[in-house]
């Protein structure tokens, strides 16, 4: 078992209390990220052996500082939830790493020809580096620090740890 976090909105947090469980959700997806979403569904599909096909749960690895802004929408009532859940149940990308397949744009290890036209397969296949963590460590372009982030399916009420409320700033 391993130590996640994710933050949720109150509105989503008493949704999960009446189920009994947290499933990531169409509808706060904005419509220039469905495919990538999509995509990271299918990576989820193939890497992860006890998922479903529901929209991923962002994860943090480490406790995010609440003091900051941009989690949410500024004055969004909010809550902090720690979770346990099995490593074999959670995906880790590269955070920036993700920003790629956001922007549908081609994963450059190093410094290429930016100017050479990529088929669709090719770029898919070039996001596939956002999961190869130890690779991304030896480009220094990525590493040696890099920052991580997971996703995962399905999180059942049993499963949260901790739950802190705050206004997002």
């Amino acid at each position: 078992m391993a130590t996640y976090w994710t933050i949720q909105t109150l509105d989503k947090w008493k949704e999960v209390q009446k189920l009994g469980y947290l499933t990531g959700d169409r509808n706060y997806i904005s419509e220039d990220f469905v495919g990538p979403y999509e995509w990271m569904m299918e990576q989820m599909k193939e890497r992860l052996p006890k998922y479903r096909g529901e929209y991923p749960i962002w994860l943090w690895i480490e406790r995010p500082d609440l003091r900051r802004s941009g989690h949410l929408a500024k004055n969004t009532q909010t809550v902090l939830l720690k979770i346990e859940l099995e490593e074999s149940d959670v995906l880790l990308s590269e955070l920036q790493a993700w920003h790629i397949v956001l922007y549908h744009s081609f994963f450059y290890l190093e410094f290429e020809d930016e100017d050479r036209a990529y088929t669709e397969d090719e770029m898919r296949k070039s996001w596939t580096y956002i999961f190869e963590i130890e690779t991304l460590k030896r480009y220094p372009d990525w590493g040696p620090d890099v920052t991580l982030q997971g996703v995962t399916g399905k999180i059942h009420l049993k499963q949260i740890q901790l739950k802190k409320t705050f206004i997002a700033r």
